[in-house]
């Protein structure tokens, strides 16, 4: 079988990409898609935008996050690859309001920094894969085809309890009318109580759910941040929402503490 083998690289730059892919890499079904690359470094964008071509798929570059969401707001896109660093809001944000906005499209995030802390706040805000510079050409296409494959994320319903209102679509709560900025954190233990109102939630629940890691025994993480969010869905607003069932856990009242 031929093989295609094509090297891709930029002068003063630490990224290089490699293409080693056969020649019928790309399924006839999605060779013609759409792709919105969002990428502020001009050389990179232009070997992105070559290399996507090259493979048959239509592409549009934006170099920035506003005009990424203006471009998505009026073209149906099949994929987006979204840089983090950019310039004006960065590619976080951007994600987020391309899920607020109600863009669904799959979202591959590109970033220098491999923190763990940075690709969790890129699937917390909504993209669907990550990927860390400098990468394969190769690796970009294997994961663009697998969430092509996937297709559009399906949005996920808003929760209600009462007059709280949370969509884990685009990360925002409500109550009533009044919308109510969280945390990361807040946010997930927030989802877990709403995922489960009327149940008691114990403490080693709420860590698994929450946290997804051990803390020590003795840590207190789960009594703060239950604290933190009575400050912000309740107390503002006087309800009791989130009860404490002595010795047993937590509980978020189905009725949102009216």
């Amino acid at each position: 079988m031929n093989r295609r083998e094509r090297s891709l690289s930029l002068d003063e730059s630490e990224y290089q990409l490699a293409l080693i892919l056969p020649s019928y890499s790309w399924p006839i079904l999605i060779s013609h898609m759409r792709i919105l690359v969002v990428e502020d470094e001009v050389k990179m964008a232009a070997l992105l935008r070559r290399g996507l071509s090259e493979e048959g798929l239509n592409v549009d570059v934006a170099g920035e996050g506003e005009r990424a969401l203006a471009m998505a707001g009026a073209s149906d896109y099949d994929a987006v690859v979204l840089d983090v660093m950019l310039p004006g809001i960065d590619g976080f944000e951007t994600c987020r309001r391309l899920r607020r906005d109600g863009v669904w499209a799959p979202v591959l995030m590109l970033t220098a920094r491999g923190a763990l802390d940075d690709r969790v706040a890129g699937l917390d805000g909504g993209a669907d894969d990550y990927l860390v510079k400098p990468f394969a050409f190769a690796e970009l296409l294997a994961r663009l085809r697998a969430l092509v494959r996937r297709g559009t994320v399906e949005r996920p319903p808003v929760m209600e309890a009462g007059d709280l209102k949370l969509d884990p679509g685009t990360r925002q709560v409500w109550r009533g009318d009044t919308e109510i900025d969280l945390s990361s954190k807040e946010f997930t233990l927030l989802e877990t109580f709403m995922r489960h109102a009327g149940y008691v939630l114990s403490r080693t629940q709420l860590l698994e759910q929450a946290w997804e890691y051990d803390f020590e025994h003795r840590s207190n993480v789960v009594e703060v941040y239950v604290r933190y969010l009575r400050r912000k869905v309740d107390v503002p607003f006087g309800r009791k929402s989130i009860e404490t069932v002595r010795g047993a856990g937590y509980r978020l009242r189905k009725d949102g503490g009216r």
